[in-house]
């Protein structure tokens, strides 16, 4: 454990999560005590942690409510005896006739600090052939979400996303623009598309925010079918990569010092220089509504 008393030690459980349910709960608890046996106070598993199905009908059929999750449950427990911080990156939960794509963040008490759906889905056609339409399964999320936790002897304030949500930049700014100095986009991104972009958006994310980003990543080819890049990371303000997995299951760790999101703000103090704007031919009402910080409304 790091002395600093803004320094805590972040981990990402990459995963090849299956078609399984109860064995995807087993390889996660089971990563994540390892994890807080390291010495990690926070510790992040990817997108779709419990359940990677393809099949609309056999994805309804493993699915449960957040209030009857079994991993959820497990997870609260592990957090509560390790004293440590356990993101459950996203799960697959039943809301009706649709499922959630659902960020959990627990606390180190054992108690839901926060939770966030996926607000961007991803329905694109791949020139690989590949195709996926999120929208026809999940039903996307409507608000951005931050959480302030101790970590460790450390306090951070955690900005969450979900893979898709990675590509859309004003989603990131607008967290840290109400604090976050941790952003995460846990992922299942594709092989092909994580190969060209992936590292980069993780980096430019980092930069453009001053913040740093972890992300946990799905790796390899699953029961399903699909490949998945795996390559979870953390990035530090400067757009530095502390830590990088390659496709395989398995761990990474780094120490995450949150006095680094200061010196680099004042060093690029872009947070400080939005500037409202309104787009050509649009007239004033169409403002982009960003205020910076230390300004009056």
């Amino acid at each position: 454990m790091p002395d600093s008393p803004t320094a805590f030690i972040a981990a990402c459980l990459q995963m090849r999560s299956t078609t399984d349910p109860a064995a995807n709960r087993e390889t996660a608890l089971a990563g994540i005590r390892q994890a807080a046996e390291a010495g990690a106070v926070y510790v992040q598993t990817p997108e779709m942690t419990s359940l990677v199905v393809r099949d609309r009908k056999e994805l309804f059929a493993r699915v449960s409510d957040q209030a009857h999750d079994p991993l959820i449950a497990s997870a609260r427990e592990l957090a509560r005896e390790k004293r440590i911080t356990v993101h459950l990156g996203s799960l697959p939960l039943r809301e009706s006739d649709r499922i959630a794509n659902r960020a959990i963040l627990i606390d180190a008490q054992g108690e839901i600090a926060a939770t966030y759906d996926k607000i961007h889905l991803f329905d694109v056609d791949l020139p690989s052939g590949e195709s996926w339409r999120e929208s026809a399964t999940y039903t996307g999320g409507h608000q951005a979400v931050t959480a302030a936790l101790a970590l460790g002897n450390a306090t951070g304030t955690l900005g969450l996303t979900i893979c898709y949500d990675l590509r859309f930049p004003y989603l990131y700014r607008a967290l840290a623009e109400v604090g976050a100095d941790i952003l995460t986009a846990p992922a299942c991104f594709t092989r092909q598309t994580g190969e060209a972009h992936w590292q980069v958006l993780q980096r430019a994310r980092a930069i453009e925010n001053g913040c740093f980003v972890i992300s946990a990543a799905q790796g390899g080819l699953h029961q399903d079918g699909r490949q998945t890049y795996g390559h979870s990371i953390i990035v530090d303000p400067w757009g530095r990569v502390l830590a990088e997995a390659d496709a395989e299951p398995g761990l990474i760790y780094a120490t995450v010092d949150l006095s680094l999101v200061e010196k680099v703000r004042a060093q690029i103090p872009s947070l400080r220089h939005t500037r409202l704007f309104s787009l050509p031919g649009t007239g004033d009402d169409n403002v982009v509504p960003l205020q910076p910080h230390g300004t009056e409304a």
